[in-house]
């Protein structure tokens, strides 16, 4: 299991590395590396591949929202439940059960503001297990797993000295 924790760190990092790669840098051989890959694609390990991408740099102009859900748990199942119900809304691209003051946090994508208000409104809200929802519009994002979106500016403040 060890070796899958390393593999793991790797592609977490670059999920383009091929296995080849992997082998050299883990010092052990490519074969081995398949197989580790293999299995933990098959047990759920690694759900999938994922590009982080910059669609600012295209002009998109869609609209990405972080919503704290307040919720009702149902009996026997808690959380999961309502969390596994939004889960499957086509807008949600995540869902965290969090600590503090709103028990979920999911995280909307939509064209408008409007789309997803509309979202709150006729979906989200409906639900008989939600009791309140606070929503966050994401302005500009900054840095999203581990990787930085922009450059750091040169700091052009000018010396000050007595």
């Amino acid at each position: 299991m060890e070796l899958a924790k390393k593999i793991l760190k790797i592609l977490e990092h670059d999920a383009k590395i091929s296995p080849k790669s992997i082998a050299t840098m883990l010092d052990t051989e490519e074969e081995k590396v398949l197989q580790v890959l293999s299995y933990l694609e098959k047990e759920k390990f690694i759900l999938g591949y994922n590009a982080v991408v910059n669609w600012d740099r295209f002009g998109e102009n869609g609209v990405e929202a972080m919503i704290d859900v307040k919720v009702t748990p149902a009996r026997e199942v808690g959380f999961n439940g309502v969390a596994e119900r939004i889960s499957r809304f086509p807008e949600v691209t995540s869902v965290y059960l969090m600590s503090g003051a709103y028990d979920l946090s999911i995280v909307v994508t939509a064209e408008t503001l409007k789309d997803i208000a509309l979202f709150v409104s006729h979906k989200l809200s409906t639900l008989d297990e939600v009791q309140s929802t606070t929503t966050h519009f994401i302005l500009k994002r900054y840095k999203q797993d581990n990787f930085i979106f922009e450059k750091p500016q040169e700091d052009r403040r000018l010396v000050v000295s007595p």
